[in-house]
């Protein structure tokens, strides 16, 4: 038998039901507000780190959260933290289109000095993306990427550039195509490239493994779109994980946690634009705007911070 749907509530009966589990409300009406302009359910994944713990049965032996508030936390406090986090998905996007920009370029001027039109060239990547099939589609990975370009150059027909080339061509060189690539289909062109190409775009940014420089770009594009559809980033689970790169430092960091992805940023935008002050307010942002809250519900290492990370040459 399906469930019954929640029933609709107020906002003021919204706002009893976080009273009556033990959220202090300091300003009622500065409270509904944010409900009204945000949402109950968005503010819920800010108000999650502040639930209660409750041990798991036998069956279920995760920890679990109730619906109940540890003591001390304040409605004021998951709005620090919703702030906080939407300045860091700004930081973020800034970082990462920077480093989009740079890697089309990268990318389309190394495979365009072979062939105009080598993204759509199986001969210019490797193997196992271009010509091997896929068992149950019978496509390869560089056929179906190839569907979801035509899919792009479609919607974007009528920008100028693309009309140009088009009308006049009837087709787009690659220095033309990336413009309408997003990040994905750049990580993923990326990581079908031969061994050599990769490489020799991973050494740019100080990266030894062109296969773990195409893990990374997988990544940061999780994170884009975490940024980009307006979600909660900073103490996001990466699920798909990046290797940690050989140093102290480095070995340190938690890659299920956004910070490390921070780092990764930092790293190639010191390459990208060496005088950007994005480190800088970066740290600014932490040091004066990540919550300090009474109750310790909320900590740095939920971000991935490590104790000195502060000390480590990429971010001096």
């Amino acid at each position: 038998m399906t469930a019954q749907v929640k029933p609709w509530k107020s906002m003021d009966e919204q706002l009893e039901i976080l009273r009556s589990r033990g959220l202090e409300i300091e300003d009622a009406d500065r409270a509904k507000r944010y409900l009204t302009r945000l949402g109950y359910y968005r503010l819920s994944g800010y108000w999650y780190p502040f639930r209660q713990f409750i041990e798991g049965d036998s069956s279920n032996p995760a920890e679990m959260r109730s619906d109940d508030f540890v003591e001390g936390s304040r409605f004021s406090d998951l709005i620090q933290l919703y702030v906080f986090d939407k300045k860091l998905r700004l930081l973020a996007l800034d970082a990462l289109e920077r480093i989009e920009m740079a890697l089309r370029v990268d990318v389309a001027h190394l495979l365009g000095e072979s062939d105009a039109l080598a993204h759509e060239n199986p001969d210019c990547f490797h193997g196992n993306f271009s010509k091997r099939p896929n068992h149950r589609s019978g496509k390869t990975d560089h056929q179906f990427w190839l569907e979801k370009y035509r899919q792009q150059v479609h919607r974007a027909r009528h920008m100028p550039l693309v009309s140009h080339h088009l009308g006049k061509y009837e087709c787009l060189p690659i220095w033309v195509a990336i413009e309408v690539w997003d990040f994905g289909m750049l990580s993923s062109l990326y990581a079908g490239m031969k061994h050599n190409d990769k490489m020799r775009i991973a050494r740019k940014y100080g990266v030894a493994d062109g296969n773990a420089f195409a893990k990374y770009l997988r990544s940061l594009n999780f994170i884009r779109n975490v940024s980009a559809h307006h979600a909660r980033l900073w103490n996001v689970n990466v699920v798909d994980r990046s290797p940690l790169p050989q140093g102290q430092h480095w070995q340190q960091l938690n890659n299920a946690r956004p910070f490390f992805y921070f780092c990764l940023m930092q790293m190639f935008l010191r390459v990208i634009c060496p005088t950007s002050t994005w480190g800088e307010r970066l740290n600014a942002l932490i040091e004066e705007e990540f919550p300090t809250v009474e109750n310790g519900a909320i900590k740095g290492g939920d971000f991935g911070l490590t104790e000195d990370w502060r000390t480590w040459e990429l971010w001096a």
